[in-house]
């Protein structure tokens, strides 16, 4: 399986028989800068409606969209409803957490998740072997809760999403602040990573990729 960042909270997730699903495709413009999605999906998931995360129909191929649990190609999504802000979802709505296997590997999107994982929502993830979670703070939890998120659900891998760069103008922090103090940390010179289950660490490991668009 790889796994390769387009930027924002958009991945291409393609798996060793070519099956792609891209989460959470963006509009590029209101802030963002990152370069126009031109890839091509077989699935595509949708955490929220917002215009950063919901972008459907920049993605060719025809795509079938996943906003629940769904069951495409013989992937099967997990969707846990959550909250895009601490309040409930009074202040920005919902925001659903996307589990799914890919050859072998868990990979959980939380979307733009607000708030601390409830235990119920945990056991409801069961194994995460790859956590692609929002760092950025203000619009979605801060680094200090996505510490304690990841330290909740234990992944093999975790990849910051949602953060600032010089493309994304939003007022939200860089992915530095979630970095500072951990040791397990690689900065790949590089927008794409494979992954084989036999291959992933034995404690957790924080993937920085770089942004492909």
């Amino acid at each position: 399986m790889k796994i390769k960042y387009l930027g924002h909270a958009c991945f291409v997730i393609t798996s060793d028989k070519g099956i792609k699903i891209i989460t959470d495709p963006y509009v590029t413009g209101g802030g963002l800068t990152y370069g126009e999605i031109k890839e091509s999906g077989d699935i595509v998931t949708v955490s929220h409606e917002h215009g950063d995360h919901s972008n459907v129909a920049a993605v060719k191929g025809n795509p079938e969209v996943v906003r629940g649990v769904a069951e495409i190609k013989g992937i099967e999504f997990k969707a846990i409803p959550s909250y895009h802000d601490d309040a409930g979802g009074r202040l920005r709505g919902k925001n659903t957490v996307f589990c799914f296997e890919v050859d072998g590997i868990r990979v959980c999107h939380l979307g733009d998740l607000g708030h601390q994982l409830s235990a119920q929502q945990v056991a409801e993830l069961d194994k995460v072997d790859i956590l692609l979670i929002p760092v950025g703070g203000f619009y979605t939890i801060d680094a200090k809760v996505a510490t304690q998120v990841g330290n909740k659900l234990t992944p093999k891998v975790i990849i910051p999403m949602h953060y600032k760069t010089d493309k994304c103008g939003f007022p939200i922090a860089g992915v530095d602040e979630f970095l500072r103090g951990k040791k397990e940390v690689s900065r790949l010179d590089a927008s794409e990573a494979e992954f084989k289950p036999e291959e992933l660490p034995t404690t957790t490991q924080i993937i920085v990729l770089k942004s492909a668009l």
